[in-house]
């Protein structure tokens, strides 16, 4: 049936995706504790080269869009393995700034190929029935690549170090050009919508009820989830426990509990990240599950800054993650809706820009409001921007 294979097309590219994630997810867990090591002088250096990445995306996202007009998925893809194995290696080996910044933005273009992909992809071969199911199942197992980069790498960092543990990684994603190559369709160039070009997005985005929303919405979600939680949790646990817990005896540091947690997170999304886009399907396209996720995840971002017994915060930390599961997936099927229903592939690369725009910016926010103040600051003003969010928008209908 068609479902059947549009179905394990989808849980390929997700593998694939999940192979070159491993060593970008392990970064933030390891850079911010082991800086030194990787000849960097200060975590202000930490911010930028965590959010340079994002910035390289920003100007990427309409060129590469135009790209798949003229390339096939496969190529694609085997493009962003390859260069995502060169920027893994490359972490095991920079000892200064500049290279750093090479390696992230060879990574910056491999996620962009990548996404764009992905997003197109799931377009094409999903209906209004699924295309929540879909966006929640390719969320989902992509992030396996995440639970091995954070919970591995950051037990393996505690180890080995940084420059060991990043070649150990570029090994890991290597195999997934023959992956891409074997299930992969050769397939044709994907067939652009009219006017799909970024002006033609943004005209959509402005005129289309709800569809400027969608990509605030995914500006803001990249900020807190993937900007700012990510690059900090380590640097969170440290502040808020001392360094690390005592667990049967043995001290169990920051990097560890930073890659545990965010773990966790990874390995429940295969299961969860399907049920909130199952979710987004049955809401009949009025965004009502949209909305209680922001306010959730606001009050959680506000707990974590608070001074609570440590089982309590840590609970809510747990909750974090769960709300960051159930707001990317929900997000992401709005924008897949919106598209499908008039905004094309330009609206994919809007909401993608908005995306990359709020994981570069989070980062460098979050280590300069550190520097200022605090890393409790910093969760403050993801809460406000979280409520803020929910207040202005909670009874608008969105198509997700």
């Amino acid at each position: 049936m068609a479902g059947d294979k549009h179905r394990r097309h989808i849980i390929c590219l997700a593998l694939i995706t999940a192979l070159c994630l491993t060593g970008d997810s392990m970064l933030y867990i390891v850079l911010p504790l082991y800086y030194r090591e990787a000849g960097l002088n200060s975590l202000w250096e930490v911010g930028i080269i965590l959010a340079a990445n994002r910035i390289v995306r920003l100007p990427l996202n309409p060129p590469v869009g135009r790209l798949y007009a003229l390339i096939s998925e496969r190529t694609g893809i085997v493009a962003a393995v390859l260069l995502a194995t060169a920027a893994t290696s490359t972490y095991g080996l920079a000892a200064s700034f500049p290279v750093w910044l090479a390696a992230r933005c060879l990574w910056g273009a491999a996620w962009t190929l990548l996404r764009l992909g992905s997003l197109f992809c799931i377009l094409r071969v999903s209906t209004p029935d699924n295309r929540g199911s879909y966006t929640g199942l390719y969320n989902g197992l992509y992030r396996l690549g995440s639970l091995i980069g954070m919970l591995c790498g950051g037990i393996v960092a505690d180890a080995a170090g940084l420059r060991g543990t990043a070649l150990l990684f570029a090994a890991v994603t290597a195999p997934a050009v023959i992956l891409a190559l074997l299930l992969i369709p050769a397939g044709k160039p994907i067939r652009r919508s009219p006017g799909a070009g970024a002006g033609a997005g943004l005209r959509v985005c402005l005129r289309t009820a709800g569809t400027l929303r969608i990509a605030a919405a995914g500006g803001i979600v990249a900020l807190v989830i993937q900007g700012i939680l990510a690059s900090t949790l380590s640097l969170l646990i440290a502040a808020h426990t001392g360094g690390g817990v005592p667990i049967a005896g043995v001290l169990v540091g920051a990097a560890s509990l930073g890659g545990c947690f965010q773990a966790l997170r990874w390995a429940w999304e295969p299961w969860l990240a399907p049920l909130a886009g199952k979710l987004a399907d049955r809401s009949g396209g009025r965004g009502k599950p949209l909305y209680p996720a922001f306010a959730a995840a606001g009050l959680l971002a506000a707990a974590l800054a608070a001074p609570l017994p440590l089982p309590l915060w840590f609970a809510c930390l747990l909750g974090m993650q769960l709300a960051a599961t159930a707001l990317t997936t929900l997000t992401d099927t709005a924008a897949s809706n919106a598209a499908a229903r008039g905004g094309g592939q330009s609206m994919l690369v809007i909401y993608a820009f908005a995306a990359d725009a709020g994981m570069a910016v989070g980062p460098i926010l979050a280590y300069a409001v550190n520097e200022i103040s605090d890393i409790n600051a910093v969760y403050i003003f993801s809460a406000c921007l979280l409520f803020l969010y929910f207040l202005r928008y909670r009874k608008s209908a969105l198509p997700c």
